[in-house]
């Protein structure tokens, strides 16, 4: 698996947890509630914030006609694509105050572009990567255009099959952009948990030989956890100042106390997954005594033989290993030996 390198941040798999607060629509058209939005990002402990970058015009067209009517979403079912994305957009001329104002609190500030004249705004603006959204992962033209910047390129895979996703992977390659990070991703707003499929992640990783992250539309905090233990190294959530606001991205989206415990829950676990070894800790070490071993149970005579009434595995671990026990029996102690006495080699003849 490659590293990709965000900002001053390098992503590996060795490294932390890349830690994604993607506002989405919860700004709903107020660039003050934006902001504190930001603020409250870092707060909770997000390393960048996302926005997406573009205009209903860019990414549909204003038509009420079937095709462009959203059915079977429990969310937006019945509201025309135009309407939704008019009321979801970030106006372009926010992204410089909000880019500053990010970078100002110490969070890497990028974008979704959905077109080729969104990627040429945010290069004008200078974002150090890009995220390919699921649903553009079919667009080949536009991946190729967004890798052909030489920036990291982050693709979400949440409505691609296997074959989609080679050729999104490929499109990066052919243009000679290595910078890939791929996330785990379900096109279900919010997702069902028997959908999520983690154990796709180390796969995911071994078969594109790239980072890998997760992109989660789950209800609360359990999946982005469970995905760093898989081995992601990225993870975007959809972040809310309150769940009062009234945005279409609500209900999947995370609370600034809801964020922070996530962050804190994520490196609890970087701390817990470690290394590979075998080697004792000191503590493990000091536990190690009061494990079991052989003992004198009995008062003994010098030449009385050792049986299982008078040499026992209890705790704690001074003796002989319990191993030994058979090699014991039916020898004879070499002097007197007291009842609580640990058994060595010395005191056997």
């Amino acid at each position: 698996m490659r590293k990709v390198n965000i900002g001053n941040i390098e992503i590996s798999k060795d490294s932390p947890t890349f830690i994604v607060a993607e506002m989405s629509a919860n700004h709903c058209q107020d660039i003050e509630l934006a902001k504190e939005t930001i603020y409250a990002m870092k707060e909770a402990g997000a390393d960048a914030v996302k926005l997406q970058t573009y205009t209903p015009d860019t990414i549909t067209i204003d038509e009420k006609t079937n095709d462009f009517i959203i059915r079977g979403s429990n969310l937006w079912d019945g509201i025309s694509l135009y309407d939704l994305y008019k009321k979801a957009y970030i106006p372009w001329e926010w992204h410089y105050e909000l880019k500053e104002i990010a970078e100002k609190v110490g969070l890497i500030f990028f974008s979704t572009p959905f077109d080729k004249s969104a990627v040429d705004f945010l290069e004008e603006i200078g974002v150090p990567a890009y995220k390919i959204a699921s649903l553009e992962i079919l667009d080949i033209p536009l991946i190729e255009y967004i890798a052909s910047k030489g920036k990291p390129v982050i693709i979400s895979t949440g409505i691609a099959t296997l074959s989609d996703i080679e050729e999104a992977v490929n499109a990066c390659r052919r243009v000679g952009n290595e910078q890939i990070i791929l996330l785990k991703c379900v096109s279900a707003y919010p997702t069902p948990l028997e959908e999520v499929n983690l154990r796709t992640i180390p796969n995911m990783a071994e078969t594109f030989d790239c980072v890998v992250g997760i992109s989660d539309h789950t209800l609360g905090i359990s999946v982005p956890i469970a995905a760093v233990a898989l081995g992601a190294r990225l993870i975007e959530k959809h972040f809310i100042l309150s769940k009062d606001i009234d945005s279409p991205d609500k209900e999947f989206s995370l609370t600034p106390e809801e964020f922070k415990e996530m962050v804190k829950a994520v490196r609890e676990v970087e701390k817990a997954l470690g290394k590979i070894s075998y080697d004792l800790t000191e503590g493990m070490k000091k536990s190690r005594e009061f494990a079991r071993s052989l003992y004198v149970v009995k008062d003994m005579k010098k030449g009385e033989v050792f049986t299982e009434e008078n040499v026992r595995s209890i705790r704690p671990g001074y003796g002989l290993h319990p191993k030994y026990l058979k090699d014991v029996l039916g020898k004879r102690a070499k002097r007197d030996i007291k009842r609580g006495t640990p058994l060595s080699w010395e005191l056997i003849d």
